[in-house]
């Protein structure tokens, strides 16, 4: 996904959380959900990031070198400007784009059919 295009809010938003478990039915369980989905999203922005910055990256003998690249700098930065991984994720989850499965419940599911 291109997080980059999200229609998450840059800043913290007070949400009814009434509202928010609605779809789940459990607040703790939806801030479960919640939670691993942030990580996940985290550490993807993470990996493309290192990614994107390995092409700068230049073996240094001395630590007294340090090489500032304005293109490296931009993109570190263009990354800062995005949502933080808990606003994408909680947008997903108002959006119905989020997917997540229960095991005990979906089990019990089986059993009745």
């Amino acid at each position: 996904m291109d997080y980059k295009k999200t229609k998450a809010p840059h800043t913290t938003v007070t949400r009814d959380m009434n509202s928010v478990e609605e779809e789940v039915g459990n607040v703790y369980e939806t801030v479960a959900i919640l939670g691993k989905r942030a990580n996940q999203i985290s550490s993807a922005l993470k990996k493309e990031l290192d990614a994107k910055l390995q092409d700068f990256s230049v073996p240094q003998d001395g630590i007294d070198e340090v090489f500032e690249n304005k293109e490296q700098i931009e993109i570190s930065k263009s990354y800062e400007r995005l949502p933080k991984a808990t606003l994408i994720a909680t947008q997903e989850l108002l959006d119905h784009q989020l997917i997540y499965h229960n095991g005990s419940r979906d089990a019990a599911l089986k059993d009745r059919f």
